[in-house]
């Protein structure tokens, strides 16, 4: 399988690059961002490119692949709908629309977050925005297209975030992680449950489009079977 990542330096696209590149049914990770992610792997080949609204540069660079991981994301916080809407709508559609043009056979999966507003009329202008944009990737004619809404994600691996009070919230929670797990296992997953949950999803399909905490946890229970 070759497998396109976007967001390869957030943290959750740093987990699904780790499982990508642990998977020996991935013979090829590419990974395109605007930052270099300073891994060397035998697997990973990457493309740095400034625009996440137009790919006419690197076309030919996106053909042949299997799937994408879109895990290309920012927080609401600070910021107003139209700029909120340009980076999370705009993004991913603009995304979606070049690679389904040279890869029609690919697997596209979307990393949104639970509380998405699929009728993109609630009160949370972060819901209604990631709404519309999973609604509107279903309507891509892509082979497969699949919504990931995890809840509370927390970071394994070393793996951290890029926001500085979320990494104090990570260290602080992560010692009771297990606890919360326990407790509350539709609504807490890790990075490398994601990463390995896409996979998953890639080879073999999902019964569902829109798959919710629970669901990606099982997935990645049923990857590692």
């Amino acid at each position: 399988m070759k497998v396109i990542l976007f967001g390869a330096t957030g943290m959750v696209g740093q987990g699904v690059l780790r499982e990508c590149l642990a998977d020996p049914a991935v013979e090829r990770v590419l990974v395109i961002g605007r930052n270099p992610t300073g891994q060397k792997h035998e697997k990973l080949r990457e493309v740095l490119h400034a625009s996440f609204t137009d790919y006419s540069a690197i076309e030919a660079e996106l053909a042949g692949y299997d799937a994408c991981f879109f895990c290309l994301g920012v927080s609401a916080a600070g910021m107003t709908e139209e700029a909120y809407h340009h980076v999370t709508y705009d993004f991913a559609m603009a995304t979606a629309e070049a690679l389904v043009k040279v890869n029609p056979a690919m697997t596209f999966i979307y990393v949104s977050g639970t509380g998405t507003d699929s009728t993109e009329r609630g009160r949370w202008m972060w819901a209604r925005v990631k709404g519309k944009t999973e609604n509107a990737l279903m309507m891509l004619p892509f082979k497969a297209s699949y919504m990931f809404r995890p809840g509370y994600i927390q970071p394994l691996h070393g793996i951290t975030s890029k926001t500085r009070l979320y990494r104090v919230i990570y260290a602080l929670v992560g010692a009771l992680f297990p606890l919360w797990r326990r407790l509350f296992p539709r609504y807490v997953i890790t990075t490398e449950d994601v990463g390995r949950a896409m996979l998953q999803v890639a080879r073999s399909g999902a019964p569902k489009r829109v798959l919710e905490n629970g669901d990606l946890a099982a997935l990645s229970r049923e990857y590692s079977r």
